[in-house]
């Protein structure tokens, strides 16, 4: 055999061999990054279906919080008429007595359940809807983790990646947001914003083709268009997105991969939100929306300077470019189309805006973040989250910065408004992921050298050991297992807690299901005809009743009409005759005025106030919202005198219907003698003989669901003391308001 043919022949032996064991080493890469992901997955899917063992011995799945009954009956509309009947359909059974169009919410969650619920069906498999909705949220929890992982991956590798999807999956206000029943926009929200950002720094990598910059830009085009059509918090990555590109003009990043993308991702996007019903053309002369356009003239102007070598010729380009924009803005500010984002969104960015308006403060979600409920959020991580921005700041590439921004914006926002947690939570995933990996990778590469025997020297300093880097990277996982698993899971007290019906709306976590709103609920249901049964009641409770009292209510947690609001809490805070006055002269539709009023109280067997979850929590905002509204005061104040309500007195001790110096609440004269007082003071005294019982003149036929739901403590002599939560419902006896006055 020659020598040169057999020397080729090893050689390619030799070639097939390295080659096996290079897909050896690789699939054992891929198997072990395929197992943490999977398995992260896995628990970010578990982790969300906790309260189902309260949901169990109710016997059915249910819907959690308020808004997600709003989706869920929107999304049984477009499943029973079509998916264009929702545009012109008036929902009769909201808002009496006028109505409200489904085209008046976001139909991009409800749309989307429906579309997948119709694959369910036609595939023969049979769920309730119900149910259907329920599960959305925990599996499109875990699809976002999945998408972070991708995100991560492309910003600082697989490691960053795993990383952030473990602790996308962990976050306590995520779980919040996405556990089992919490069928609402933040399910898809986030999940878009996510798949929105892999998708557009994808779209502008330098080195990519231009056909796949513009699939990419197609792709996050139509992402950010479903944002819109599905959350009104679509202002924020377009903001942010919009920032992003400004800053990579004035670091002189511009490329033709930029303007290329971002034309392609803001036309289609903002295109597809202009043809959302709720938003209309409207939306692209928004205060958040306009800078769009200033940036996409900036990104020209930039192509056109890269032509351009005349410093004149520049200069009167700046010039243009300035008279333009200035120009245009001021002739659309005049002409009343550049339009404010609204009161809600300003009062993120400046929360002191908040107090001018009632309505919004009195929504728990919408408070400022407290620095207790951040640090239970963020925990230890805390520490590495301001150790990313290090390293971010050592390599402010493309993703860096637009992670960068994306950090520290969440956080303003997150301490702004407790509710936007949730949306702090990928990014200060991504940020914390992006610390441990920049910490631990000299350790890695310590790690990874081969073991040298070196001469000992006399003064030398001996070589820092690979024993010392394992400790390192021990430490440091001891240090996140705090973050999660000491003293007491809190992930698991995050998860492990039942749905918001399911607790009876109160803040405690009871060992069976709270049957008082259900019990309540269903014997609306049953009414002879229940849609046409009007129930007032304070908007809180609004959408449980239309969607499973299927009663029609006056108003609900939409808050669309701060008028009928008011209104409402005026009636609460009014005497018996002038309620029912209220309610006869503002909701006397087609069904007639309502027939029934509707209080929820919860009180200690002592014949105590409990003061959360119920109406003795609220009726401080009925009254406040009523005070604040010009037309409830125009409309009444004449003949009943100025309606006047003080928050507090000095030191926050009284107000006008009582004085808070003691540990319980006190009512005076005037707030015993409001309506809101006597229906839930009639349900106390039905359980607590010992508590005044009230004499009611035009409320008549109490019915009251629940019992007592947890034992609190024990009084001074060793007796339990049980928390009770009631729903009353109470007929209202108009025959004999119009016998004692006969000239209404």
């Amino acid at each position: 055999m020659d020598v040169r043919s057999f020397l080729s022949k090893e050689r390619l032996v030799n070639s097939i061999k390295s080659l096996g064991r290079l897909r050896i080493r690789t699939n054992h890469s891929l198997i072990i990054t395929l197992s943490a992901l999977m398995l992260i997955l896995f628990i970010a899917f578990v982790i969300r279906l906790f309260p189902i063992r309260w949901e169990i011995q109710t016997g059915s799945l249910h819907l959690s919080e308020f808004d997600p009954y709003l989706q869920f009956r929107f999304t049984k509309q477009i499943l029973s008429d079509g998916p264009v009947s929702w545009v012109n359909t008036l929902d009769p059974q909201r808002w009496y007595p006028h109505g409200i169009r489904f085209a008046t919410h976001y139909p991009g969650l409800p749309f989307t359940a429906a579309f997948f619920y119709s694959i369910f069906s036609v595939l023969g498999i049979n769920i309730e809807l119900m149910d259907f909705c329920s599960l959305f949220p925990p599996i499109m929890g875990m699809l976002a983790c999945l998408v972070i992982y991708f995100l991560g991956k492309d910003i600082g590798g697989k490691p960053l990646g795993l990383f952030a999807a473990l602790f996308l999956a962990l976050n306590p206000s995520y779980i919040q947001r996405t556990s089992l029943g919490f069928f609402d926009d933040e399910a898809i929200g986030v999940f878009s914003l996510l798949l929105f950002m892999f998708l557009f720094l994808r779209s502008i990598e330098e080195e990519r083709p231009a056909t796949s910059t513009v699939k990419y830009a197609i792709a996050s085009g139509l992402t950010l268009g479903y944002f819109c059509s599905g959350w009104g918090a679509a202002y924020y990555p377009i903001a942010i997105t919009t920032l992003f590109v400004f800053s990579l003009i004035l670091l002189k990043r511009y490329s033709q991969h930029l303007l290329l993308s971002y034309s392609l991702t803001f036309g289609l996007g903002l295109f597809i939100a202009i043809n959302v019903p709720r938003l209309s053309a409207n939306y692209l002369t928004g205060m958040a929306v306009l800078p769009v356009a200033g940036v996409f003239i900036l990104l020209i102007l930039s192509e056109i300077f890269r032509k351009i070598s005349s410093a004149r010729s520049r200069t009167m380009l700046v010039l243009v470019f300035l008279v333009l924009v200035i120009g245009g803005f001021a002739v659309l500010w005049q002409l009343g189309y550049a339009r404010s984002v609204g009161i809600k969104f300003l009062s993120v960015i400046n929360p002191s805006m908040r107090g001018e308006t009632p309505i919004l403060e009195s929504v728990a979600e919408h408070r400022i973040s407290a620095w207790g409920s951040m640090y239970y959020d963020l925990s230890i991580g805390i520490i590495f989250f301001a150790v990313s921005l290090f390293f971010i700041l050592g390599n402010l590439n493309n993703n860096n910065l637009f992670l960068l921004i994306f950090g520290l914006t969440s956080l303003y926002f997150a301490s702004s408004m407790v509710r936007l947690l949730v949306l702090m939570a990928p990014a200060f995933s991504l940020l914390v992921a992006l610390g441990i990996t920049g910490i631990l990778k000299p350790f890695k590469a310590l790690l990874s050298e081969p073991a040298k025997v070196a001469a000992k020297k006399k003064y030398a300093l001996e070589r820092v050991g690979k024993e010392f880097s394992g400790a390192a990277v021990f430490l440091i996982f001891l240090v996140l297992m705090t973050n999660f698993a000491f003293p007491m899971p809190k992930v698991y007290r995050q998860a492990d807690v039942p749905i918001t019906i399911t607790a009876g709306s109160l803040p405690i976590v009871p060992n069976q299901p709270v049957n008082s709103w259900m019990d309540a609920l269903t014997w609306m249901s049953n009414l002879e005809s229940p849609s046409t049964t009007v129930v007032g009641s304070w908007w809180d409770y609004g959408y449980w009743l239309t969607a499973l009292g299927n009663v029609t209510t006056l108003c609900d947690n939409g808050t669309q009409n701060s008028t009928q609001i008011g209104l409402v809490g005026r009636a609460f805070v009014s005497n018996e005759e002038r309620a029912v006055r209220i309610l006869k002269e503002q909701f006397n539709g087609p069904h007639g005025p309502p027939t029934y009023i509707l209080v929820y109280t919860t009180f200690t067997s002592q014949g105590e106030d409990y003061g959360y979850g119920g109406d003795e929590g609220k009726w401080f905002w009925m009254a406040r919202i009523a005070n604040s509204s010009a037309k409830v005061r125009e409309l009444y104040a004449e003949e009943w005198g100025e309606f006047i309500y003080n928050e507090w007195g000095p030191n926050k001790q009284n107000n006008t219907f009582g004085n808070a110096a003691e540990r319980v609440f006190q009512w005076n004269e005037r707030g015993q003698n409001t309506t809101i007082y006597k229906l839930m003071q009639m349900g106390k005294y039905s359980k607590v003989p010992t508590a005044a019982a009230p004499e009611l003149t035009y409320f008549r036929n109490p019915r009251f669901f629940g019992d007592a739901v947890a034992v609190l403590g024990t009084d001074s002599e060793g007796n339990p003391v049980y928390l009770y939560a009631l729903v009353c419902v109470y007929e209202i006896d108009y025959a004999k308001y119009d016998l004692d006055h006969p000239e209404l």
